[in-house]
């Protein structure tokens, strides 16, 4: 047979095969026949409707899977950031060696020890904490000198000590001086 004569190649399509009967013979009322290019059709249309199946299915999987590990970065970036602030409002000087220490001593255990692991760095390494007076300023490098209290009593000192030595070094310390408060 040809194309070209004019007639169609029928396929069984075997989704709607009737009951067995009495005698054994399947019953030809679902049967239905339909043109073997439609139903090469169907099969294509259905495989690859099954391969976009398994995909989304990949798909879904791999989501499901980024998800879990954002949702597990986020909670130790949470974790990190409350030791953060519990460390600072501890007083903690060096921050970034108090954070390195109190992680490995938190390794495995949960938030409500944070604040016993906290203690035990507080008592164990008290370097890292400013002392009782809470957190501290920041400190002068060795080049500019602290400001010291009554300013206007420590100007004529610093005047009556450049008068009478005639140096250059006091004179450069109350000039400085005169600066900062003029």
């Amino acid at each position: 047979m040809k194309p070209s004569d004019g007639k169609v190649l029928l396929s069984e399509d075997t989704a709607g095969i009737g009951e067995v009967g009495q005698a054994g013979n399947v019953e030809n009322d679902n049967l239905k026949l339909v043109p073997l290019s439609e139903s090469v059709r169907y099969r294509k249309r259905a495989q690859s409707a099954e391969k976009k199946i398994e995909d989304l299915v990949k798909q879904l999987a791999e989501a499901k899977a980024e998800t879990k590990t954002t949702a597990e970065q986020l909670r130790q970036v949470q974790v990190e950031q409350k030791l953060v602030h519990k460390l600072t409002a501890a007083g903690t000087v060096d921050l970034d060696t108090a954070m390195l220490i109190a992680k490995t001593r938190m390794e495995g255990e949960t938030e409500a020890d944070m604040d016993s692991v906290i203690k035990r760095l507080r008592k164990e390494k008290q370097y890292l904490f400013a002392g009782a007076g809470g957190t501290t300023g920041t400190k002068r490098t060795a080049g500019a000198k602290e400001r010291t209290e009554g300013g206007q009593v420590v100007l004529e000192r610093a005047a009556k000590r450049a008068a009478t030595t005639g140096s250059r070094a006091d004179l450069q310390e109350y000039l400085k001086l005169r600066r900062n408060f003029i």
